[in-house]
């Protein structure tokens, strides 16, 4: 079979050169065999080839049969591997065909030419042979030139120039102008490939479009620009490209490896598989295994969400997105789904927004409606919980469009109900109608219970009323669901102060210091807060050393262990009896260097679990800081020699 090494042209057919010279009946330009307009209408009604990759089964011609015509080397025979109707192609070979590859415009010495790796150049696929190329005839060259308004044709044999008009030669012409776009073609294809060894996508996908505009037959300009679209993350524009190239040319290997690469990215194991099988050699042991594992990756995606085991499936959707399917939207939206579902928000809304990009008539092409108006769903879920009811109500109106069921239907309901009942406590809030407000945050909640915005705000109408420790609840909600959400954690700090809970505020306040540093309302809190912490310690401490001092809070119970000597503490709950504590006060003046303190067991719950006491009441001896001795509550005896002990040691 004639082949060129450099110009491979693959399944193109042309008649001999000198036979296309002098036979000028018909010079227009042929489709490639291997055009889907032929497979589809043949003379006799059946299609040429079978277009389908998976079958391989070949009929070659008879040797008897095979085609023979005159060319300039002589006589040049050639097989075909396609399913030939044998008359038809006599029918085609009545006039000359021409391809853009089928001819060179280069100037070559009368020596054989060869090519960078020492081998010599060899004929064309096609029965034209390449100018440069013609064996033992003597060589000329072409050139073309510009005379006024009429195009001028050299023709350079054995020294001899001989000119002929573009009138006088119009059938040469078109050659020299087909070859001429043959060239540019290809031109354009190398500049992209040079712009895609060095990461330019936008300039190279620019330069094999231009490839494509020139010659849109040739399948390796589509595969070369889904390979740029890959590399700006257009991965369905790619396959679409991928598509052209083997609809092209079914039996390319490069495409369809390629293809199953998108595929696998985009989560469609099965075909990637399919591609795969269809890439000859191109694909490896690990490329089948890794396809086969994200294909039961997938399906334990899809049992666990079936069931709702969220733990489950954000563990397997994440296996399946370190398995290769970074660029799966359905695998991103369920592990956002898991989640919400999961309570946490914050990081739902990431995975959403930190996704590839999400183009809805794309996604219904490749995927389908019901799917694409599900991933729509998740979006819409999840901009509501985080606060972005317009967007939330936008997705799911387009949802609704592609999928009217009654799921899509009753999700599109809820984000509706949320949203108005935000927009009426809104509202209300701002005529200063706060229990009305309160009312309406509550409707929306009961379709949304973990909202943070409307817990937040509703938490603001409670405030207003004096309700303090119902806000301080909302806002820790609010918080459990989105712990970055700054509005909460401020206004239970406000709260915390209204309720004297100085060490508490002081911590929201800190964390808010990092949140946002410059705010002058948080300086201003965080300031008052630690003063009025200081003047509380402060009248805490009696002036005599025998009196029982009232811990209030962790950092006024830190502060007394961390005073050198003994110090005895009393856990116990508010009901302790008078008759106790009136015992403990006749201790404590016995030992005026000791100092006792009183922590209850309702306001210190954090006290209580740090120092790991099981039942009160109960004594706990420190010394220096460190826990020495722990003593039952009913026995003072014991507590009055074990203090009597320490002094002696």
């Amino acid at each position: 079979m004639a082949r060129t090494a450099e110009c491979r042209v693959e399944n193109e057919k042309g008649c001999g050169f000198l036979s296309s010279i002098l036979n000028l009946r018909s010079l227009k330009p042929r489709k490639s065999i291997l055009d889907s307009s032929d497979f589809a209408k043949p003379p006799s009604g059946k299609p040429l080839i079978n277009p389908t990759p998976l079958q391989h089964q070949e009929t070659r011609v008879p040797s008897a049969t095979r085609i023979q015509m005159l060319s300039p080397g002589g006589l040049c025979s050639q097989r075909t591997s396609q399913v030939v109707n044998l008359s038809y192609y006599e029918q085609m070979n009545k006039e000359p065909v021409f391809t853009s590859s089928d001819l060179s415009l280069t100037v070559s010495s009368d020596q054989p030419k060869f090519n960078a790796n020492g081998g010599m150049y060899r004929a064309s696929t096609g029965n034209v042979m390449l100018i440069g190329h013609l064996g033992n005839l003597k060589r000329h060259a072409v050139e073309k030139s510009l005379n006024g308004d009429k195009m001028v044709t050299k023709h350079v044999i054995n020294g001899t120039v001989m000119k002929k008009s573009a009138q006088a030669s119009h059938g040469f012409g078109n050659v020299v102008r087909s070859c001429a776009n043959k060239m540019d073609s290809d031109a354009m294809k190398s500049l992209g490939n040079d712009k895609y060894k060095k990461g330019q996508f936008e300039e190279a996908l620019a330069l094999y479009n231009q490839a494509i505009a020139i010659d849109p037959c040739k399948a390796c300009y589509y595969s070369n620009k889904s390979a740029a679209l890959m590399g700006l993350g257009r991965l369905l524009e790619a396959i679409v490209e991928c598509r052209e190239a083997i609809r092209i040319d079914p039996l390319y290997h490069n495409a369809h490896y390629r293809l199953g690469k998108l595929y696998l990215r985009l989560g469609v194991a099965e075909k990637a598989i399919w591609h795969y099988k269809s890439s000859g050699r191109k694909a490896s042991f690990e490329d089948f295994t890794q396809a086969q594992a994200l294909k039961s990756c997938v399906d334990r995606c899809n049992d666990a969400q079936r069931l709702g085991d969220w733990s489950k499936l954000l563990d397997e959707s994440q296996a399946a997105l370190s398995m290769g399917a970074d660029s799966a939207t359905q695998i991103h939206a369920m592990k956002a789904e898991s989640l919400l579902k999961l309570k946490r928000h914050e990081e739902a809304h990431s995975i959403i927004q930190n996704q590839p990009s999400f183009h809805i008539e794309l996604n219904i092409k490749f995927f389908g409606c019901s799917a694409t108006a599900g991933l729509l769903l998740v979006h819409a879920l999840v901009y509501m919980a985080n606060g972005r009811f317009e967007d939330a109500v936008t997705a799911a109106q387009h949802a609704m469009k592609l999928d009217s069921s009654s799921k899509v239907k009753s999700i599109f309901e809820r984000v509706k109900s949320v949203t108005t009942a935000r927009l009426n406590g809104n509202r209300l809030f701002k005529t200063s109608r706060f229990t009305e407000a309160t009312y309406a945050y509550t409707k929306g909640l009961e379709n949304d219970p973990y909202n943070s915005i409307l817990l937040c705000n509703r938490a603001a109408c409670c405030a207003k009323l004096g309700q303090y420790e119902k806000a301080v609840e909302d806002c820790t909600e609010s918080l459990s669901v989105r712990p970055n959400y700054s509005k909460p954690r401020l206004r239970r700090a406000h709260c915390n102060v209204e309720l004297e809970r100085w060490e508490a505020a002081i911590e929201d306040f800190e964390v808010l210091m990092q949140q946002i540093p410059d705010d002058q309302d948080v300086k201003t809190g965080l300031l008052k807060a630690k003063t009025q912490l200081t003047n509380n310690i402060s009248h805490n401490i009696s002036t005599e050393a025998t009196d029982l001092v009232l811990v209030s809070g962790n950092k006024n119970f830190t502060y007394f262990l961390s005073q050198p000597g003994l110090c005895v503490v009393l856990f116990c709950s508010k009901l302790s009896s008078k008759q106790d504590l009136q015992l403990l006060q006749h201790v404590s003046r016995k030992f005026p260097s000791v100092n006792f303190l009183k922590v209850e067991i309702e306001d210190n719950a954090g006290i209580i679990k740090s120092q790991g006491v099981k039942a009160v009441p109960v004594f706990i001896v420190y010394k220096n800081g460190s826990k020495a001795k722990e003593i039952p509550g009913d026995r003072i005896d014991w507590l009055e020699r074990h203090i009597n002990l320490c002094g002696q040691q």
